[in-house]
């Protein structure tokens, strides 16, 4: 017995030994595992609460500043409530619709520039035309009354010539309040109009200025025999003329004029060709504009106001219809534009 005495000591010892390590092992675990849980406690404390955080003070001003731009964007009073309270990218939304505002104002101040840009041109070209007659008509008035008056020959001259400056005067008032009057909307008088007709009116009136450049307007052999259309009998009238005299006035001489008809399904495609000098390419974008001349000194020569072609657009415009122009230089030009058919 008393020679198991060491060994049972040394076992004993083992034991306890072994007891104290797992009793160790437990605890350093529990540490472990409380030391997680705390964790996972926190770290899902925290998530609610920054969720909390982000809807309360950063998501709901998102959309206050989302609900800002559509407002100023609209330009409406009330506001709508466009941005889903549920969207999975609240910021990515607010992202999209503010460079999309930057776009469409970046497109209204280009198109503003681009509008103040023809407006300083338009009141520069305005300017110029009136200021011509006005200052011949003032230059003839003084001179007569500087003494030119009592010379018969020198008075009926010089108030010839200040006549016909009035005359361009009253032109140039009379075809700015015709686009005036156009562009303000006000209603036009459709009815049925023949257009074969109507442009056999309108030769009879040009026919002397055809004459002194030996100019003959013939009719197109394919086109029908009545061409109806439902329009402005008075404003077509007058887009013809506008065409017709612009054809004598740069046609060359002993040349023709075509006018022809042709049938574009629920239109009627209306053309007047010239043989004359012919619009360079870069002219033509530009052509239908107030004033715009290609040659500013040839075309005020042969007169006009330069409102003629601008007349005729907005004439076009106001029944819904197009009008366009092909041309090549020293071969002619053809102005083409539709009219509704009956």
């Amino acid at each position: 017995m008393k020679r198991s005495s060491p060994q049972f000591i040394a076992r004993t010892a083992s034991l306890i030994a072994a007891a104290l390590s797992s009793i160790s092992v437990w605890v350093v675990t529990g540490q472990i595992l409380a030391t997680a849980v705390n964790f996972v406690a926190v770290f899902i404390l925290c998530f609610f609460v920054f969720s909390f955080l982000l809807k309360e003070f950063i998501n709901d001003r998102i959309r206050l500043i989302y609900k800002s731009i559509y407002k100023f964007k609209t330009q409406k009073d009330k506001v709508y409530d466009v941005l889903d309270k549920n969207t999975a990218d609240p910021i990515g939304d607010v992202s999209k619709e503010v460079v999309s505002w930057m776009i469409e104002n970046r497109k209204e101040v280009d198109e503003l520039k681009r509008q103040e840009n023809y407006r300083r041109e338009f009141l520069g070209n305005v300017s110029h035309e009136l200021k011509t007659p006005i200052q011949n008509i003032q230059g003839y008035i003084h001179t007569l009354l500087d003494g030119a008056l009592d010379d018969k020959k020198v008075n009926e001259l010089f108030l010839s010539k200040a006549a016909k400056s009035a005359d361009r005067l009253v032109e140039l008032v009379t075809d700015l309040t015709s686009i005036s009057t156009i562009e303000s909307g006000q209603g036009l008088d459709l009815q049925s109009v023949d257009m074969l007709k109507l442009s056999n009116e309108v030769l009879e009136m040009v026919e002397n200025q055809a004459k002194e450049k030996s100019i003959k307007i013939k009719f197109r052999k394919q086109n029908p025999k009545s061409v109806q259309v439902v329009a402005d009998r008075a404003k077509v009238r007058q887009v013809l003329v506008n065409l017709i005299i612009n054809a004598i006035k740069y046609g060359k001489k002993g040349g023709e004029i075509s006018i022809g008809f042709f049938d574009m399904d629920k239109n009627i495609l209306t053309e007047i060709s010239d043989d004359g000098v012919g619009i360079a390419e870069e002219h033509l974008p530009r052509l239908f504009e107030r004033f715009y001349r290609t040659d500013k000194g040839r075309s005020r020569d042969q007169g006009g106001s330069g409102l003629g072609l601008a007349i005729v657009k907005h004439i076009i415009e106001a029944h819904k219809q197009t009008i366009n122009v092909r041309s090549t230089v020293g071969v002619g030009s053809t102005f083409g534009f539709t009219l509704k058919k009956e």
